[in-house]
Order: C-alpha cells, then sequence, then structure tokens
C-alpha cells in the first residue's frame, strides 16, 4: 500500500506506474460476518483495491443521530480490506444514486420545505458538513493512504453532471473534505457525454468515466476532454440492476471478460461496477422514473462477479485468467462458495390483521388532510391513513390527488380496491345516505425513492382525497416503519389471508444455521423478517425475483421467529427455504 497519484498517462503508486484493478462491495450490502469472505474473494479474483461508496441515510437515521455500528461500521471494513493487502476508494456522496432509497440521502431531508439538494443551499450544505465530518472522525485520518493507510482515493460528489452544473456546490463539498483533513486523491466521475463531463468535473482534479461497453470510444471522449491524465473507467458496469415488472439482466462472462481484456490493454485502469451486488436489505431499494415510476428490487445481484450470496460466477472465473494474463500467475484460489440448505416449509401458524394491531404499534399522528409520510417525520415503510366518511355521498368516486406509492384502500375493515403508481387504479365509488357513515382506511407503501435524475425530490404518502369535487378533512396518520412488531397480537391461522396481515412462524435450525433462500409461493406483496431483521420486499407478482436471500448469520440455532407481512392477501400460510435463488 501507498499513496496514488498520476501524470498525463498513468497512475503513480509511491511513483511508480500502477494499475487500479478494483471491485465495488457496498458494506451495507452485506451482513458484516461476510465482509472478510467477499474481500478475500476479491483479493484471489487478482484486484488491488475495493470501491464503496457510504450510505448517508443508514448512518443518519434521525436528524443529528449517528450510527457507525455493525454493518455499518465503516471503519472495521476498511481495516479487513487493509489486513488483505487491498487499497480503498471511497465515494462519500452526500448522493450515490446506487440504485438505493433516495441516492442516500435521509428522507428527513424532505421534511425542510423548499430546501434545494445537491447545490449551493445553505441549508443542504449545514447538514453534509456535519455529515462529513462525523463520517470522517469515524473513519479517521489514520486510514487515509497520506497517513499510512490504505483509502487511497476519496469521490467528490457523485455522477454530477448527470444532475445538475453548480461548481461552486462541487467546490463546497471539496472545502469541507479538506475541514475534515481528507488530503489523498480527490475525483469525479460521470458518463461520457460532453455535457456530463462539463456539467460534474473541476478542472483541478481527476475525472473518471463509467460505462459498460464500447471503452475504445468512452476512453476516446474522455482524452477528447481532460488529456493531462491517464484513463480510468469509474464505473466499468459488468451487468445491471432490475425494477419489478422487468427481465432479470444477465451478460455473457467472456463477452464482458473480453471488454476488461481490452481496457488492461490499453493501459487503463477500472472498477468493476458491481464486483459484489449483494441486497438492498429492509425498505432501502431506490427506484427510477423514465416516463413512469419503477422500483427496484430487493436483490442488488447485478449479474456481478459474485454473486447476491457471494458464490463465484463464471465471470469471476474469466476475469480471474485475465488478470493472470496480465499481472501473474496468481496463488491457488482458497475461497469457496458458502453451503446452502434447503430448510423447507414453515408453516406460519398465526396472523393479525394490520387493522386490529395498528394501536399496537404505532401512535397516531391527528391531521386536517393526508400529509406526506416526511412531514410527520416518517422515512420507510407504510402509513395507514384513517377516517370516518359520513353522508350523504351520492355515488362518488374515490379520487386521490396523489399516491406514492402504493395503496389498499379498506372499508369498514373489508379490502376493496388497490392503487399503484403510474400502473393500477381501481374505481372505488362512495354512496352514502344521510346519516350513514364508514370508515376508511387506506394503507400507503413507500416502494423506494427516486435515486436518479431530475425527480429525486420524491416524497411518499399520499394528499388529497376527494369524493366528486368535495375534499375529505379529518384524519389519523398511523406510521408503520416495521421497525419493532414486538406489539402485534397474533391468532391462530389455519389457511391463507384474504387481507393485509402479519404471519408469524418459527423455523427450527438444527447445528450450525446455513444460507438459504425463501419463496412465497401464493402470496402476492409484501416483506419478510427473520429474527426481526428485514430481508426486503417481495412483489410475486411483479417478479422478476421469485425468493429473498436469507444469509445464515439472520439465523440461529434453535427456534426462529418468521413474520411475513402480506398486504393483498395468500391462498396459503405456508412458505419455503430453498437452496437455489430464483431472480428470473
Amino acid at each position: 500500500m501507498g499513496i496514488i497519484t498520476y501524470n498525463d498517462k498513468s497512475f503513480l503508486m509511491d511513483g511508480k506506474e500502477y494499475t487500479i484493478v478494483s471491485g465495488a462491495m457496498h458494506y451495507f450490502r452485506i451482513p458484516r460476518e461476510y465482509w472478510r469472505d467477499r474481500l478475500d474473494k476479491l483479493k484471489q479474483g487478482g484486484f488491488n483495491t475495493v470501491e464503496t461508496y457510504t450510505c448517508w441515510n443508514l448512518h443518519e437515521p434521525k436528524e443529528g443521530e449517528f450510527d457507525f455500528s455493525g454493518m455499518l461500521d465503516l471503519g472495521a471494513y476498511i481495516d479487513e480490506a487493509a489486513k488483505l493487502g487491498l487499497n480503498v476508494i471511497l465515494r462519500p456522496g452526500p448522493y450515490i444514486c446506487s440504485e438505493w432509497e433516495f441516492g442516500g440521502l435521509p428522507a428527513w431531508l424532505l421534511s425542510y420545505e423548499n430546501i434545494a439538494l445537491r447545490c449551493m443551499d445553505e441549508r443542504f450544505l449545514s447538514k453534509v458538513r456535519r455529515y462529513y465530518h462525523a463520517l470522517f472522525d469515524h473513519i479517521g485520518q489514520h486510514r487515509l493512504a497520506t497517513h499510512g493507510g490504505n483509502v487511497v482515493m476519496v469521490q467528490i460528489e457523485n455522477e454530477y453532471g448527470s444532475y445538475g452544473d453548480d461548481k461552486d456546490y462541487l467546490r463546497a463539498v471539496v472545502d469541507i473534505y479538506e475541514e475534515c483533513g481528507v488530503d489523498c486523491t480527490l475525483f469525479t466521475s460521470d458518463g461520457t457525454c460532453d455535457w456530463m463531463l462539463s456539467g460534474g468535473t473541476l478542472p483541478e482534479y481527476l475525472c473518471v468515466a463509467n460505462f459498460g461497453s464500447h471503452p475504445e470510444v468512452n476512453f476516446a471522449e474522455l482524452k477528447k476532454f481532460r488529456d493531462n491524465q491517464p484513463c480510468m473507467c469509474g464505473e466499468y458496469w459488468c451487468g445491471w440492476f432490475d425494477h419489478w415488472y422487468e427481465e432479470h439482466h444477465v451478460r455473457e462472462a467472456e463477452e464482458l471478460a473480453g471488454l476488461f481484456r481490452d481496457m488492461l490493454a490499453s493501459g487503463a485502469s477500472l472498477n468493476f461496477y458491481m464486483f459484489h451486488g449483494g441486497t438492498n436489505f429492509g425498505f432501502m431499494n431506490g427506484a427510477n422514473h423514465g416516463g413512469k415510476y419503477e422500483p427496484t428490487i430487493t436483490s442488488y445481484d447485478y449479474n456481478a462477479l459474485l454473486s447476491e450470496a457471494g458464490d463465484m460466477t463464471p465471470a469471476y472465473h474469466a476475469v480471474r485468467r485475465i488478470n493472470e494474463e496480465f499481472f501473474g500467475k496468481l496463488p491457488e484460489l482458497t475461497c469457496k462458495n458458502s453451503e446452502k440448505k434447503a430448510y423447507g416449509k414453515v408453516e406460519l401458524t398465526e396472523q393479525a390483521f394490520v387493522l386490529d394491531t395498528l394501536e399496537a404499534i404505532s401512535s397516531p399522528v391527528h391531521t386536517a388532510e393526508p400529509k406526506f409520510m416526511e412531514q410527520i417525520g416518517q422515512g420507510y415503510g407504510f402509513t395507514m391513513y384513517s377516517t370516518t366518511v359520513r353522508g350523504p355521498i351520492t355515488d362518488q368516486m374515490l379520487d386521490f390527488d396523489c399516491v406514492h406509492d402504493r395503496a389498499i384502500v379498506f372499508i369498514n375493515g373489508e379490502k376493496k380496491g388497490w392503487y399503484e403508481r403510474s400502473r393500477h387504479q381501481d374505481n372505488i365509488r362512495i354512496d352514502l345516505r344521510t346519516g350513514e357513515e364508514i370508515r376508511l382506511d387506506i394503507l400507503v407503501e413507500n416502494m423506494g425513492r427516486i435515486n436518479y435524475g431530475p425527480m429525486i425530490r420524491d416524497r411518499k404518502g399520499m394528499t388529497g382525497i376527494r369524493f366528486g369535487q368535495r375534499n375529505h378533512y379529518g384524519w389519523k396518520m398511523y406510521p408503520l416503519e416495521m421497525k419493532d412488531l414486538s406489539g402485534v397480537q397474533y391468532e391462530k391461522c389455519e389457511g391463507g389471508v384474504e387481507k393485509s396481515s402479519f404471519l408469524r412462524g418459527t423455523l427450527t435450525i438444527e447445528g450450525e444455521p446455513k444460507d438459504t433462500f425463501i419463496r412465497l409461493d401464493g402470496f402476492h406483496h409484501g416483506f419478510v423478517t427473520v429474527n426481526g431483521f428485514n430481508l426486503g420486499r417481495y412483489y410475486n407478482d411483479a417478479g422478476p425475483q421469485k425468493t429473498l436471500y436469507c444469509p445464515a448469520p439472520m439465523l440461529k440455532t434453535g427456534e426462529n421467529e418468521i413474520v411475513v407481512f402480506e398486504t393483498d392477501s395468500s391462498d396459503r400460510n405456508t412458505i419455503e427455504f430453498v437452496d437455489i435463488p430464483e431472480l428470473g
């Protein structure tokens, strides 16, 4: 390890020519117990560097409260890389894209009216400053290469040219880095379109290019824009992410490796995005909006060199052979894929209808009109909007100003229809005589904030409920972040459920737990927790993903509590633990 600098042709490690061969792995998408295994596979694959984003929204879940523990202990992740002789490229954002919820920005930013994001808005910058100081205090200057550590490069913002052109803002980010003592090589990364490079770069700092094909064309564009630096692909997209309702993305291993060979032969450096994708655990998947709202699936397999479960793929072995071709014979491969276990079917013997448990797991907020969840201090999960509607209302359609992103409608406790942003809207009509009244409950799910493009200011929940032309007022909002479900009161269950319900069962494990995958055939849409850990969403109706990855560290010998929250209905009360994933 040493200090990385560069001249007009190549990178230098302590003054000697050096090729950066890096792989992206995000600590917050991988169980901490598996960090060493994944980093070891990176090293044994012939890589010399690991790249990672940082996740502001997880590190500062509530404003002013920071968390660098467990899976979020970035310092420990950097140290694990150092033990293996791996350099680290750090990409602290504050915005990271990464198909991550809100591009890594914390949801509480949206509680501020009219705050401007990713520009010279002092309110935004003051919060970035506080986060960066906490982040780099945690990392410590001793982990920077300039002070004997292994963090060799730090990114300025992230693909900023795809979003804006505020150079003062980019320089303000650099100024905050300097306040925090960050003195290693800084860089920007963008696509190679003229408008991206011109908007996202600073002339005094290294710029790298992001692409997935045609390296000769993209490097030519990079050299045309900046001819006094070496070529580096900051994100070599070896696969792609998946949205619900789409096909699973795959790429041929040899084609991927061939382009890698071409880049090395040209003298370029590169970072595989992703070397190992991991999982969008919990409610942390992002979304895109390319004409319509498109949420990302739970798996972040990405068709990467390591699978979602950390298994070495044909692409891994093909790339390893290319590394040997250019850098010499590697030691014998000693790392192995994890053992998988098909634990079989688990009966969910208890259930609880969500409306029956509201008061036990949430405290209502009284509002005149329905508000976005951020306006009541909620970040993620679901919000139940409850009200009483009184007649006369003569055959009027229930209508919304806005639903972000999926809603289930109940009248007097019975499911009457559902809405989904950009995709589906049931025609629900209300017909009440004078003196008649109904209880109306609407369960709204945040399916992931938009993480890329001009529409990232993506508030969640619903606004503006009308019957015909008449607005309806007087609501109770129940925030359901689903962090603590211990208050749920269950009843015995024999068969499926017809409406939004929690279902609970027990998986008994003998011996050491193994990695496994959960199939939910017969279920429609919801999420699963194992021993209180949220594995993420399933959406069988949409696909392509049909299984949820359950890592062994989330399990224990003996009894394991399994909770499924099904938003729609299920024709059965059994799930199955299998040893083979199905991603489409």
